[in-house]
């Protein structure tokens, strides 16, 4: 298989022009959000530019153009994904937001009293938070599948603990800390041998591994158009056409009505049903760009350069006696994240000072607090990759912990 050529696509990101601390930019913080190349920038410049106008709405030239963009990117997204129609997908303002579409509409109609809903200890809060509150309304019980010492989830625990009581799996497709890829599709049909609907929280898989819904055998998919490469402010969430048909709306307001009547109103079609409002249409618009640069690169090599990076990181930092990694070691069952602490130094203050040659890392609890207490510590620097870093990215993390630990008085072990 041909690789990408990382050192040309770098050229097509305006940011990477730019000195940090008087040192080229090494960005390695993409599972946060991902950089965007000059085509998205352009997208969003052409929109404002030469025909802003709302959608739906009106029927003069701009008011079409805009529309026809706007809906043009939810095909792209039909087609990136995997899914049936365009109608599937539903425009939100970030993965968090379509999470909590579905805990609010499907998930209150159907999770009671008693009811179950599955999740697992390595669970971004986006996908835990929105459950907690739903099980405090609705008198739900939460569940959740274990994580062994080497990252992975428990899957004889996953069997046992999907039941006929069980209404509801969500899980995480790749963990935004561990990096782990779960197997989604296997513990989908577990779940929908037992009637439980399946919601997956791709905000990681997505924009890396090449997601086809029909594969993961999922009911609900949700993610964000920041992390692969378009702006931020949309988020997706994907259902079949008959569970969104059955869902009642999430918002109210203009766009997502047939009827109104002062005591009564009837619903637009799906996906309007749930855009209530002005969508973000800039964005929208732009993150077809992305779309399309992806897919003109391919996703089996955009996963190919990071199993390589990953790959390559992973040798790098074990060479390191005082770094201590977290998540599965091999680079296959894994995506381009690595999540280490250096010594017993707080990752605040290896962020810090990495910095200051110019690196960008992660530090915290990445949003996943019941992870860190699993593991037992405060938090974590995190390495996450994607299309335009290099081998040299690393080899400048690599350096830059030498830095760290020479401010710190720390013996290089």
């Amino acid at each position: 298989m041909r690789m990408i050529d990382t050192h040309a696509i770098r050229s097509d990101f305006p940011i990477f022009e730019r000195l940090v601390h008087g040192r080229p930019l090494v960005y390695l913080d993409s599972a946060a959000t991902s950089q965007k190349p000059r085509v998205v920038i352009d997208a969003l410049d052409d929109y404002y530019r030469r025909y802003n106008a709302n959608i739906h709405r009106g029927i003069y030239t701009l008011a079409e153009e805009a529309t026809q963009a706007y809906e043009g990117t939810r095909k792209k997204v039909a087609e990136f994904i995997g899914a049936s129609e365009a109608a599937e997908v539903v425009f939100t303002r970030n993965t968090t937001e379509s999470i909590n579409l579905v805990a609010y509409t499907w998930a209150q109609q159907n999770v009671h009293s008693g009811d179950e809903i599955l999740l697992t200890e390595m669970e971004h809060h986006s996908n835990l938070i929105p459950w907690i509150l739903l099980a405090q309304r609705s008198g739900a019980v939460l569940r959740y599948i274990p994580f062994d010492g080497e990252g992975y989830l428990d899957l004889d625990a996953a069997q046992r603990l999907i039941s006929d009581r069980t209404k509801l799996v969500s899980i995480v497709h790749m963990s935004n800390v561990l990096g782990t890829i779960n197997p989604v599709a296997r513990i989908a049909s577990w779940a929908h041998a037992q009637g439980a609907y399946v919601h997956v929280d791709a905000a990681q898989s997505v924009p890396h591994l090449g997601v086809n819904v029909d594969e993961l055998g999922c009911d609900f998919l949700a993610f964000s158009s920041h992390k692969m490469l378009g702006p931020t402010g949309v988020g997706v969430l994907w259902a079949r056409r008959e569970v969104l048909e059955a869902m009642p709306p999430f918002m109210g307001g203009g766009e997502m009505i047939s009827q109104v009547f002062p005591d009564r109103a009837t619903w637009n079609e799906i996906p309007w049903k749930f855009e209530a409002g002005t969508p973000n249409i800039a964005d929208v618009v732009a993150f077809g760009a992305a779309v399309d640069y992806l897919m003109n690169l391919g996703m089996p090599l955009v996963r190919a350069h990071e199993v390589e990076l990953t790959e390559y990181a992973i040798e790098r930092l074990a060479e390191e006696p005082d770094v201590h990694m977290y998540g599965p070691r091999d680079p296959e069952n894994k995506g381009g994240v690595v999540a280490f602490n250096l010594a017993d130094l707080h990752s605040h203050d290896v962020a810090s000072v990495v910095d200051t040659d110019g690196v960008c890392i992660r530090v915290g609890h990445h949003c996943c607090q019941p992870l860190m207490r699993k593991l037992e510590i405060p938090g974590s620097a995190r390495a996450s990759f994607y299309v335009y870093n290099t081998h040299e990215d690393i080899d400048r993390l690599v350096e830059a912990l030498d830095h760290v630990r020479q401010v710190f008085g720390l013996a290089r072990a």
